[in-house]
């Protein structure tokens, strides 16, 4: 299908020559000469955003005046937040948050035919890749059948899922799935998708060049930025308008400028330089800004550690984390297989259009910040937020006092019995490195003996995730450490669950080529699958006696990963301490399994004589690592595994579905479910009502994650959603996740502000997805708000700073409003999860004038009146009215989050796909 774009102006249409090839393209340099505005100094990020207006510019979505704002941009300093269309390219999906997305489409082809419109209105308009790398869990490991084990299992468990996605396929124009264990969505479009400059045909017939632009429906979809491509997460229900030609409203961001100097030293990985800068950004405060990555240091940094640090972009709480085009981005297309004149387009047109880093680029930034790349330690993150930096010689301390401050806030005694059932009675406890007297300890009885396991012990050292795994340096490096350890007598400890998953299979294949997947297999990170399993939260249970272990002595165990989240509850319910860190540490910490050792100056070991082993003696070298990459990283391994990326396997081949226009929803299923959304819709919108009464479901604190709100992972018998599956003989074996799950909304409303460490401030002391219902009791945060539901009692959620952050979980928003909840009030929130609100019609306020939940001393029994929004514009501060339970009142300012006019129009229509629906339906 041709790409529509905007006027055909001379002007700023010109003609670039490559080879023997010749393409359109919109020329920043001709409007600059065509008296535009002046644009020559902008970031690069921004100039990319600029071309799109220039494309698109028809006089009505885009205008001259939205051009001409980028130069005032650069007048004023690097800011003028003023709202603009913008269009992508394409998009991009990962099957949990891919799976809704298509089930809403499936729904809307339902519900355009029900006001008697044409359902093949509902198609993609822009390429839609959907990549299938959430769902394989970690139930084997450790051996040689692991992989194939996890494989079959994953199959089993998703079937229903993967025929509705091939039926997906087949119903809809420009979508295409990658298959299972093909590898992680963000590192096969760095790999293979993704093209720096995209090309298409336009409406006229002529081939057109423009830079490569995307969103995605997961949050990492950042890391493509590293390759200069400009992307970021959005909800499931952004991206499902945009794949409609529905254009994404947004603000003119800042861009904050980071500058690199210096090189990193020796001993140190870009995973090392990703924390730091996570915590850099953070603590500057980046959310709703761009970061361009700019300066000296660029010219030693690969495009590997680029994308580890783009990938990392939500951590720091940026839109997107930007490195413009410079040789080393030709450098990276050339060896991962794209076609030559393709890498000659990229450079033609980056020169020509001004997107081109040289040795004299310096533009413009609203703010800027350095690090010298030099001082760079050996660091990990943790223990459950990505911007808790911690430099690898205080990490044993460090858990030691988080331990100290956890103990110190329970009542029970740190010495309390230990639990033995072995033969002869319990063994003496051993010395545990650090303990202050407030670590807890605990034995585990098995055939092969028995070990003790303690607060700190490592129970999960998971090499995971697009982060790290995209990098071959790191990965390299890891494998070297395994196979150092392995040649001086070393493995890892045996209560600790280790695996390997890689972004892709061409990883697989430079670690077998290098010799390296034998060492790592020795010590037993075996191939469990190639997706994101750990850092998603499908680690797979732990064994069974490790389990209990953990949970009857209350212990603080630990996981290692080199992925880019540890939020509290997200990676096993077993664990409550978890450690981002390069492939290469995740590798030591399996072989000491233990939180409280310092290994950065204590042995991890002893080797075969009984002499003690420093990590300095199992840490491989940059030339060694260097080397490696440069003999097994090649372009032929890239061309060869991305050959038949959309075939699959047998098994894939073997997924049997209809070729029916509509979805045929199987009743029984208790995977893919036809939501409610647009049941019973009017052909016309509503208008915006003020909320009147409404009681309080959730009172909740600061840094509520995405995660805290719609948990991913597993979920017991004993919760709503556990007892929904129950109810329909789905045994707990088959529970599966809540993200696999996401295609049914009657699991996903119950899981809603589910997750097990999630605190409801209106309960005290009390842990989970729970509240005051409406007779004054304890109950289900699901089972409260049907009850108000049903009393036709319209609710609130209050909340701290950063309320949203982490992926870009449309659920958590979808779950929200599902629940009945009319409106969030919180003290900030993170950009993503505000834009999701919105579009699925829940208003978000934030407090103004110093009030916070805090400070007006809120419990929960409150009603909540909110008045002015029938005449509500953009950013407009209204008065919210709090009734304390004691009869009194107080009135305060609230700022409406709904940023710009068209969101205004998402809340009038119910949402977003419901303004897509009424419009495609009446076009």
């Amino acid at each position: 299908m041709p790409i529509t774009v905007g006027h055909d102006s001379a002007k700023v249409r010109k003609t670039l020559t490559v080879g023997d090839k010749s393409l359109s393209y919109y020329s920043i340099p001709a409007a600059e000469a065509a008296g535009l505005g002046s644009f020559s100094n902008l970031p690069a990020a921004l100039k990319v955003v600029l071309e799109n207006m220039l494309r698109f510019e028809d006089g009505k979505t885009v205008t001259t005046a939205d051009i001409k704002a980028f130069s005032d941009w650069g007048k004023q300093g690097g800011r003028n937040p003023q709202e603009i269309a913008y269009r992508p390219a394409r998009v991009l999906m990962q099957d949990f948050t891919g799976v809704p997305a298509v089930v809403d489409l499936a729904a809307m082809r339902d519900g355009i035919m029900a006001l008697g419109g044409d359902p093949q209105k509902i198609n993609p308009l822009n390429p839609v890749d959907l990549v299938i790398d959430h769902s394989v869990m970690i139930d084997e490991f450790g051996n040689p059948r692991a992989f194939q084990m996890n494989v079959d299992r994953e199959y089993e468990r998703n079937m229903e899922r993967y025929v509705f996605l091939k039926w997906g396929q087949k119903a809809f124009n420009n979508f295409r799935v990658v298959p299972p264990g093909t590898g992680i969505c963000h590192q096969v479009n760095l790999e293979y998708l993704a093209q720096t400059v995209w090309t298409d045909v336009d409406q006229n017939g002529d081939e057109v060049a423009y830079p490569d632009t995307l969103v995605g429906t997961d949050s990492h979809t950042t890391m493509v930025n590293g390759a200069a491509v400009l992307g970021w997460g959005v909800g499931g229900i952004e991206a499902e308008a945009a794949m409609l030609g529905q254009p994404i409203s947004m603000l003119i961001p800042e861009v904050v400028g980071f500058r690199l100097t210096g090189a990193m030293v020796e001993g140190t990985t870009g995973t090392d330089l990703v924390l730091k800068v996570v915590e850099m950004l953070r603590e500057k405060g980046v959310v709703g800004k761009f970061v361009e990555f700019y300066g000296p240091g660029l010219d030693t940094l690969p495009l590997a550690d680029r994308a580890t640090i783009a990938n990392m972009a939500p951590e720091y709480g940026a839109t997107c984390g930007f490195f413009p085009i410079d040789d080393e981005t030709l450098r990276y297309l050339r060896n991962t297989g794209r076609e030559e004149a393709r890498v000659a387009l990229v450079e033609a047109y980056a020169k020509e259009n001004g997107f081109w880093r040289g040795p004299d680029y310096d533009p413009i930034y609203t703010e800027t910040l350095e690090l010298d790349m030099g001082t760079i330690v050996p660091a990990i993150s943790g223990p459950k937020r990505p911007q808790d930096y911690i430099s690898l010689d205080l990490a044993a301390t460090s858990f030691g006092q988080y331990v100290k401050g956890l103990r110190e806030g329970k009542d029970a005694s740190p010495k309390e019995e230990i639990r033995w059932e072995g033969e002869g009675g319990a063994p003496e406890p051993t010395e545990i490195p650090g303990d202050e007297g407030h670590h807890k300890r605990g034995y585990v009885q098995t055939e092969d003996g028995h070990y003790q396991l303690h607060d700190g012990s490592v129970v999960i050292a998971s090499i995971t995730s697009c982060t790290n795994t995209s990098n071959p340096y790191v990965m390299i490096g890891a494998g070297l450490v395994a196979r150092k350890a392995r040649e001086l007598g070393l493995t890892r400890k045996p209560w600790v669950k280790t695996s390997l998953a890689p972004g892709s299979q061409v990883v697989s294949h430079y670690l077998e080529a290098a010799g390296l997947q034998e060492d790592l297999d020795a010590i037993g990170f075996n191939l469990v699958g190639y997706g994101c399993t750990t850092c998603i939260g499908n680690s797979g249970p732990l064994a069974e006696e490790i389990s209990k272990c953990i949970n009857d002595n209350d212990l603080i165990a630990t996981s290692v990963l080199s992925g880019n989240r540890n939020f509290e509850g997200r990676i096993s319910p077993d664990v409550r301490a978890n450690y981002l860190a390069s492939p290469p540490l995740v590798v030591a910490y399996a072989l000491v399994g233990d939180m409280n050792v310092d290994i950065a100056k204590e042995p991890l070991g002893t080797d075969k004589d009984g002499n003690p082993v420093y990590l300095k003696d199992i840490w491989p070298s940059q030339q060694e690592v260097a080397e490696l990459v440069e003999k097994t990283v090649t372009r032929e391994a890239f061309q060869s595994k991305y050959a038949d990326v959309f075939k699959g396997d047998e098994k894939w081949q073997g997924v049997e579905t209809t070729d029916a226009e509509t979805y045929d929803w199987p009743a029984s299923s208790t995977y893919v479910q036809n939501p409610p959304y647009f049941q019973g819709m009017s052909k016309e919108p509503g208008t915006i009502s003020n909320i009147e009464g409404a009681r309080v479901l959730a009172i909740l604190g600061d840094m509520i994650t995405t995660d805290h709100i719609s948990p991913a992972g597993s979920f017991k018998d004993t919760t709503p959603a556990g007892k929904y599956l129950i109810e329909r003989q789905v045994p707990v074996r088959e529970f599966n996740s809540y993200g696999s799950r996401r295609g049914n909304h009657e699991v996903m409303m119950r899981g809603t502000f589910a997750n097990i460490r999630i605190k409801n401030e209106m309960l005290e002391g009390v842990e989970g997805g729970y509240t005051v219902g409406p007779d004054g009791q304890q109950m289900s945060i699901y089972d409260a708000a049907m009850a108000h539901q049903e009393a036709g009692t319209p609710l609130v959620v209050f909340g701290g700073e950063q309320y949203g952050a982490g992926s870009s979980r449309d659920w958590a928003a979808k779950g929200t409003a599902l629940l009945g909840v009319k409106a969030v009030i919180a003290e900030s929130f993170e950009r993503i999860h505000r834009s999701n609100l919105v579009g699925m019609g829940v208003i978000p306020f934030e407090f103004t004038g110093g009030d916070t939940r805090k400070s007006l001393g809120l419990t929960g029994e409150e009603t909540v009146s909110i008045s002015g929004l029938d005449t509500i514009e953009p950013l407009q501060e209204v008065p919210c009215t709090i009734t304390f339970a004691d009869g009194t009142e107080k009135t305060i300012q609230i700022k409406c989050r709904i940023d710009t006019a068209i969101e205004i129009e998402y809340i009038e229509h119910g949402g977003v796909l419901h303004y897509v629906l009424r419009n495609l339906a009446a076009a």
